[in-house]
């Protein structure tokens, strides 16, 4: 709570708090501090409106009622703006300033919060009332805290409040506090000021409050007056003259006991509203917290099954290393026998060429010619033959290389393991079965499956918009998944429906009904079974609809603009068009604003199912439900059946509001802010599409998320 106590200003805990018109407070001494006249601001607006900064929040421009309401003379001299912002960067703002008696308004305070420019009459700071309430609480929270510097530290107020120094002393009759140098520079023990009576800073609090305390609060303008009454018109208390002379005697004024008790009532309602959420806040952040544990039970067990499922990609890899060791040396002793082979042959052969050399050269030795011719013949064709065919027995080329032709193809497992990611982990049988064929080639399919575990859904991944919600899930670490069954059930606590049957782990479904909240589930399916339905997630839906015009369930004629908000058309008859959404449920309100009407024109406004006849105007069958109105009066129009006449047309930059209410199945409307005519349609059932039928005289303009008003005017059935 200490944030709400400490000045924005000089960060301390607030001394003499003083109430902005703009609800925020502020030191009494920073007050007088960041005080100027009012032509600084004037001139800083003025300047301003050339600025070329458009992103500067004190630079943006407001609608002509909130530049008329700075110009108010109204709140007791105080002049305040009613947006967070200045009026700056208006091209025609200083002509208005210009014309206002700033004699009567000669100073100016900045909010420090919210920047907003606070006029203020010749008694400056000090016409701004005493925030009692807060002052109250500071005083509650420093008797509770008496260890707290809150007691204990007090700034000087004649000091630069950026650079004020801790008060030693406060005088009695000129009710300020003062550090050691401002004491002797602005307080000396000299003349008329030796008479005054200094106090030490704690005495000093103590003395400001019990003479607070005695002090009732008195009107501003009526010293004499308390506070009696409220002014609603301008947010202040005021007294019974300012009621009845003053400035409020036109306003709506009430008996301040009883607002008091009013705005009490609203602000405990609220309070009860914040203070639920916070519990569910703080429900959160504990569940948060405990999540930690879980996080570190889960990541042990997923560490495991990262390990588990590595083990036994290492154990397959070294397997299949053993049976390739394996194919290699079979490939070796193979390449050495046939080598050894060969080399016998040869060896075989060469041995026998070398005995033939060997008897040939003997026989050549022979000296006696009849014997020599005796075989010389047969010995001739012996050693011709041997030469002819000694390269082709001897096989001078190797049998087999040195080489291995072999070549191991790791590639395609390499990148497998490069690329795996736990994303692996969402995929189908078929991607793991791609992987496992990529190391163990010689498996034809995976393992049989296990049932899948529980599907966890996704908070943070999971919204609502406008008619739809957005479910987001993951599966249970380690399971195989074929398949996806998300259940939604009918908005009203009801039994839960399939909505969405596939792989895919997000869904978003559309056409809900709005302002209802949705609880949603999943489960998974493989061949083996199903899992457990996940924890269901309820989905809030929006309270009011915002939607477009639907260009293509339009007739072609219409032609559309601006995101497809404004329409027209380019023929002479009428032609419908549907909203983007359709209603079945709740209380419904959006307007047309007739941004172009020529020729006296009817258009036809109000609700269709989506297969309404788009070639006419609506109403003329039995699936529209209008009224058509133009420059003087309107009728209610369905199935072609005239009824309701209604004095009253509209022009251009007229509004008609539509109001569905099918909590109580009927339809309402709405020219310009005010009921017009009875209740439109009775006994509506079913969806209904908003919808409109113009000609070319016409052009509309669509506008969506409004809250309903208040149909007390037209609840009379004529």
């Amino acid at each position: 709570m200490e944030g709400e106590l400490k000045c924005p200003m000089c960060l301390q805990f607030f001394c003499s708090p003083l109430l902005l018109p703009c609800s925020h407070s502020i030191c009494a001494v920073c007050a007088s501090k960041c005080q100027e006249s009012s032509q600084t601001f004037l001139s800083q607006l003025e300047e301003g409106g050339c600025s070329s900064n458009p992103g500067d929040p004190d630079l943006k421009d407001f609608p002509d009622v909130d530049k008329i309401s700075i110009l108010s003379e109204t709140d007791s001299g105080v002049v305040c703006n009613s947006r967070p912002s200045s009026y700056i960067g208006t091209p025609s703002i200083a002509n208005i300033y210009q014309s206002v008696q700033f004699s009567q308004n000669p100073y100016g305070i900045k909010c420090p919060v919210c920047k907003k420019i606070i006029l203020l009459d010749e008694n400056g700071y000090k016409s701004l009332p005493c925030n009692k309430v807060l002052e109250s609480i500071v005083e509650k929270f420093s008797h509770g805290k008496q260890h707290k510097p809150l007691t204990l530290y007090v700034n000087c107020q004649m000091c630069d409040h950026n650079e004020a120094k801790e008060a030693v002393v406060m005088c009695e009759q000129c009710n300020v506090f003062y550090c050691q140098s401002c004491k002797e520079s602005c307080h000396p023990d000299r003349g008329p000021l030796a008479q005054h009576n200094l106090l030490d800073p704690i005495q000093g609090r103590a003395l400001q409050r019990a003479r607070n305390k005695g002090r009732e609060l008195c009107c501003l303008e009526h010293e004499e007056e308390q506070l009696s009454m409220y002014c609603t018109t301008c947010s202040m208390p005021v007294c019974c003259t300012c009621q009845s002379e003053g400035g409020h005697s036109q306003h709506d004024v009430q008996a301040i006991g009883a607002m008091c008790k009013t705005q009490k009532l609203e602000l405990s309602q609220i309070l009860q509203s914040l203070s639920e959420k916070a519990k569910v806040g703080t429900e959160f952040i504990q569940s948060l917290k405990s999540m930690t544990d879980r996080v570190h039970v889960n990541c042990s067990d997923f560490e495991a099954t990262v390990v588990a499922q590595c083990d036994a990609l290492i154990d397959a890899i070294k397997k299949r290393k053993q049976e390739l060791l394996v194919h290699v040396g079979e490939e070796r002793d193979l390449k050495i026998g046939m080598l050894k082979e060969q080399a016998s042959q040869c060896t075989a052969l060469l041995q026998r060429t070398t005995s033939l050399l060997h008897f040939s050269i003997e026989v050549l030795k022979e000296s006696d010619p009849a014997s020599f011719l005796q075989v010389s013949s047969g010995l001739i064709s012996r050693v011709s033959t041997a030469d002819q065919n000694f390269n082709k027995d001897m096989e001078l080329t190797p049998r087999v290389a040195t080489e291995f032709d072999l070549t191991l193809d790791s590639s395609p497992a390499l990148h497998a393991i490069q690329t795996m990611n736990f994303f692996q982990l969402k995929g189908t049988a078929a991607v793991l079965s791609k992987f496992s064929n990529l190391l163990w080639r010689w498996r034809s399919d995976l393992a049989h499956y296990e049932t899948p575990g529980k599907p966890r859904i996704v908070p943070e991944d999971c919204s609502a918009e406008n008619n739809s919600v957005t479910i987001a899930w993951q599966p249970h670490m380690g399971k195989v998944v074929e398949s996806y069954s998300l259940e939604l059930d009918d908005g009203c606590g009801g039994d839960f429906r399939v909505v969405y049957v596939g792989s895919e782990t997000i869904c978003t479904v559309d056409g809900l009904h709005f302002n209802s909240t949705y609880f949603a589930r999943v489960k998974a399916t493989n061949t083996s079974g199903e899992s457990d339905y996940s924890d269901p997630i309820s989905l809030q839906t929006a309270e009011v609809a915002w939607f477009n015009l639907d260009p293509f369930s339009a007739h072609p004629d219409i032609l559309f603009s601006n995101d497809n908000q404004t329409a027209t058309c380019n023929s002479y008859e009428h032609r419908i068009l549907l909203g983007g959404v359709g209603f079945s449920k709740g209380v419904h309100y959006w307007e047309v604003v007739i941004d172009r009407y020529d020729n006296h024109s009817d258009p036809a406004i109000g609700i269709a199912r989506f297969d309404v006849d788009k070639c006419q105007m609506l109403g003329k069958d039995e699936k529209g439900w209008s009224m058509y109105i133009d420059d003087k009066r309107s009728w209610f129009m369905h199935n072609n059946d005239h009824s309701e006449r209604t004095e009253g047309g509209i022009q251009r930059g007229s509004v008609v509001g539509i109001l569905l209410d099918l909590t109580r199945h009927r339809l309402c409307y709405f020219v310009d802010g005010f009921p017009h005519g009875p209740i439109a349609f009775k006994n509506l059932h079913g969806v209904f599409f908003p919808a409109l039928s113009i000609n070319r005289n016409i052009q509309v303009t669509l506008r969506t998320g409004l809250e309903p008003p208040s149909e007390s005017d037209s609840d009379d059935e004529h």
